[in-house]
């Protein structure tokens, strides 16, 4: 995809974070952008700012686990806008702790958040876009989704969130091999950032009361003051990768990263599954960090 200007942009988690820098490129780019979120006072900011730079938007509240406000949101961009060429599945949440602490309300908003909002996304707007596709012969369309490099890696205490991101890798890169298959004017890319400062180590301040959240374990206490220390102390920013993310777009790139530097981690992970050695130390090059999270556990 390499022309912007006047094209439709749909982006869920538009209130905040990647979210929000991604609508802030579209703006500057001069396209029409949809936005999405559950916190609406976080929606309503951005689409001032959005209007004040002289941007067309259309925000809408959505809680992406649901298929009908998924539809609602796609139904809208059309009304609006009658196409629609870019989509970034963004909104995404984080959960920690010793895997078997998870509950299941625990299981069922970070899946439905970051995997079934993706699920809803790819399948109701890839549609949509193949039909634009139809009556446009000069069509170009691509959808961005975001995973993490907790995709690709398996940290402990992350367990709900990691699986809930390696299921959005393998759903994107099969989306791509698909739209390929099919000769789709569709372009597709996986976002995999690693600790990068926005809201989402905070974002049980948006959990749903259908989902809410027991009493916090130790493992739990411990996993979030960790996650707060690490994203919040991050040196590249999402405008940073947000602008990584629209060049990738323009060259066709699949794979995006914040930090290429922790492939390294990915690359011991994939020889221990070709060598078949058990999985490795993930504190290796830190320890610190093990004895750290121990100790907090202990205390908390």
């Amino acid at each position: 995809m390499k022309i912007f200007k006047d094209r439709v942009a749909v982006i869920t988690g538009g209130g905040s974070g990647f979210g929000r820098e991604f609508a802030l490129i579209g703006a500057r780019l001069g396209m029409k952008l949809v936005l999405a979120d559950v916190q609406q006072d976080a929606l309503d900011k951005v689409k001032s700012e959005l209007e004040a730079q002289g941007a067309q938007v259309l925000a809408m509240r959505c809680d992406v686990r649901h298929a009908e406000e998924v539809q609602a949101l796609a139904d809208a961009t059309m009304q609006r806008f009658g196409a629609v060429h870019l989509v970034f599945n963004n909104a995404g949440v984080g959960s920690g702790g010793l895997i078997w602490e998870n509950t299941q309300a625990d299981w069922e908003w970070v899946l439905g958040v970051n995997l079934w909002g993706v699920i809803h996304g790819v399948r109701i707007f890839t549609n949509l876009m193949l039909e634009c596709a139809k009556k446009d012969p000069a069509y170009e369309g691509h959808i961005v989704n975001t995973a993490s490099m907790a995709g690709l890696l398996n940290a402990p205490t992350m367990g709900v969130y990691n699986v809930s991101k390696h299921a959005v890798v393998s759903l994107t890169e099969t989306l791509y091999q698909d739209l390929a298959l099919a000769e789709a004017p569709i372009g597709a890319s996986v976002l995999c950032p690693y600790f990068v400062p926005t809201g989402i180590s905070q974002s049980q301040r948006n959990r749903p009361d259908d989902v809410a959240s027991g009493v916090a374990t130790a493992s739990q206490k411990a996993s979030q003051a960790m996650s707060d220390k690490a994203v919040s102390s991050g040196k590249v920013t999402a405008q940073e990768v947000a602008e990584k993310t629209f060049d990738a777009i323009r060259d066709a790139q699949f794979y995006i990263f914040s930090h290429p530097a922790a492939l390294g981690n990915v690359q011991e992970r994939m020889e221990d599954i070709i060598t078949q050695r058990n999985p490795g130390d993930p504190y290796k090059a830190a320890p610190h960090i093990r004895d750290m999270l121990r100790a907090k556990m202990k205390a908390v």
